[in-house]
């Protein structure tokens, strides 16, 4: 079975691989929307299209995040990414924002939404094993190995 097929909207290795790309891109933390439109194959390549939304503040932003991925022939693996802004304003006005969004031509269904948790999951934060605070290079087991390596030289 084909993985379109199978996979949710917004997942899967290309879409993945875009949101790899957008962590680079934008602050992931400010993400509060996604939507994604039916991926788009022609010829040799997929053409897949997410809309997002960035919040900062009092204010909003509509970008659209793009991959082209070449799928058959010589450059098969090539893959191309592009970021727009399309518009922003206050944050009550998602909908309106969302309204500037270019609609292709050949697409009859509306973008799904996508979980920004999906393609930017929350990063674990560091804990301490025991209650003990350990600083890298004090009393850690490299610095212990080190100390040890040290006192053999020394006898």
């Amino acid at each position: 079975m084909l993985p379109e097929l199978t996979e949710a909207p917004g997942e899967g290795e290309r879409w993945l691989r875009l949101a790899e790309w957008l962590r680079d891109q934008i602050d992931p933390f400010e993400v509060d929307g996604i939507w994604v439109f039916r991926v788009v194959r022609r010829e040799q390549r997929e053409y897949g299209t997410a809309v997002l939304s960035l919040v900062r503040g009092d204010r909003r932003r509509i970008l659209t995040a793009r991959y082209v991925a070449t799928i058959k022939g010589r450059e098969r693996g090539g893959y191309e990414t592009r970021l727009d802004e399309v518009g922003s304003g206050p944050l009550e006005a998602l909908h309106e924002l969302l309204a500037m969004v270019p609609i292709r031509a050949d697409d009859e269904d509306p973008p799904a939404s996508v979980e920004p948790a999906l393609w930017f999951p929350p990063q674990a934060e560091p804990t301490d094993i025991d209650g003990l605070d350990e600083v890298p290079g004090e009393d850690s087991a490299e610095s212990m190995v080190m100390a040890d390596q040290e006192e053999s030289r020394d006898d």
